[in-house]
């Protein structure tokens, strides 16, 4: 197969006939496949892909990822597309636009780009945009647009993720690329961003020059469930993200009380009284500085963690 079109699926049984006909819609230049990979979904997902599978179109592989999270289940999509030149990546809670299929394909087979990505588009249509949710707040949402021209990527500024991205698979194999289960999700929260494991198979396409490329005109709409648009979301993804950077990241800087740096905890408390203050005067910016603290007091847990850790080792 040329070109495998993939998805990584959990209890979203609701969302997939929608899904799976507009995968099927695409036009491409050359035949392509539906991967999608069901990472242990309790509701009747394997039942509505098999039905789906029954459809005429695209001919649609069904695998059951048993490891739970978002980690084993790319992989797993990795692992089964290793026969395809070309791997095409959205989320099960997105919809594809016309043409996307085309404009992945034009990026890797007539620009010979190694890796490409492309807009992501917030849907709100669902649930409604809350008052308080800015311009500036869309990215921790999956959020992509980098302008309505294409061009090469060449550092972090411009990320390109998973919920909309394609590569030349014979790229990841001569490296060895895979995504790093150290930054795994698992359940609901798996559908959230900011896990890390998008960002470190970013850092290792640039530091190996793959060629990544942007295409504004490989797009999805990406739905937004309910509980994703609530305050507490975004101060717990900071949370986490700051508690994994800490445990797999961060300097070990040689002076430390019970693993952590007296400079962070202090930078934690200055934070978290900045962020109070600003929520008790109802100042914009509150929550932003509320986020910055999260991730400050989530730094320290995975540095705790780790500290832990190096001491069970000895």
């Amino acid at each position: 197969m040329k070109l495998t079109f993939a998805f990584c699926t959990f209890n979203r049984a609701d969302r997939l006939e929608k899904l799976v006909s507009a995968m099927r819609a695409q036009e491409c230049p050359v035949p392509f496949e539906i991967l999608v990979v069901n990472n242990n979904s309790k509701d009747n997902t394997l039942e509505v892909l098999e039905s789906l599978q029954r459809q005429p179109g695209a001919p649609l592989r069904i695998f059951t990822e048993n490891a739970p999270g978002i980690v084993p289940a790319r992989n797993r999509v990795l692992a089964e597309a290793h026969a395809s030149e070309f791997l095409v990546f959205i989320d099960d809670d997105e919809l594809p636009h016309p043409g996307l299929l085309n404009a992945a394909y034009d990026a890797l087979e007539n620009e010979a780009a190694d890796c490409v990505g492309g807009r992501v588009d917030i849907d709100f249509a669902t649930h409604g945009r809350p008052a308080w949710l800015g311009d500036d707040l869309l990215g921790f949402l999956a959020a992509i647009d980098h302008g309505g021209r294409a061009f090469w990527i060449k550092g972090e500024d411009t990320p390109v993720w998973t919920s909309n991205i394609a590569y030349r698979m014979a790229f990841l194999r001569e490296h060895g690329l895979k995504f790093d289960a150290r930054y795994n999700r698992e359940g609901a929260s798996a559908s959230g961003s900011g896990g890390g494991e998008d960002v470190v198979m970013l850092r290792r396409l640039l530091a190996l020059d793959a060629k990544i490329r942007y295409r504004p005109d490989m797009a999805v709409d990406h739905g937004v469930e309910a509980w994703r648009l609530r305050k507490h979301y975004f101060l717990r993804l900071h949370y986490l993200a700051g508690m994994r950077k800490g445990l797999h990241e961060y300097p070990d800087y040689p002076h430390k009380l019970f693993g952590v740096p007296p400079f962070l905890i202090m930078q934690a408390l200055r934070q978290g009284m900045r962020a109070l203050s600003m929520a008790v005067l109802a100042r914009q910016g509150y929550l932003r500085q509320g986020m910055n603290a999260t991730h400050a007091l989530g730094l320290i847990r995975g540095l705790l963690k780790r500290q832990a850790c190096t001491q069970n080792k000895i």
